[in-house]
């Protein structure tokens, strides 16, 4: 993994965050020598929306609007 100190990367924030996320390499942020920080590109599972990602996934049956679950409890008297 790539290190860098913390005053390179705050002159240099925004070409190094594009960097990393060109190279898909992580990086490493000291303090005196001292990790206190890493820059990590975003890993995405396939370059997909992540909204409606599991559109066909489950199959509801019945009606969900009317339900009626009186007949599933029994009260003790």
């Amino acid at each position: 993994m790539k290190t860098m100190v913390i005053s390179e990367f705050k002159a240099k924030c925004i070409r190094v965050v594009k960097d990393v996320n060109r190279r898909k390499q992580p990086l490493l942020l000291t303090i005196r020598g001292i990790p206190v920080a890493t820059v990590e590109p975003i890993r995405s599972q396939t370059g997909k929306r992540i909204l409606g990602n599991v559109k066909g996934a489950m199959k509801i049956s019945g009606d969900i609007v009317k339900t009626d679950f009186s007949g599933d409890w029994e009260m003790n008297r």
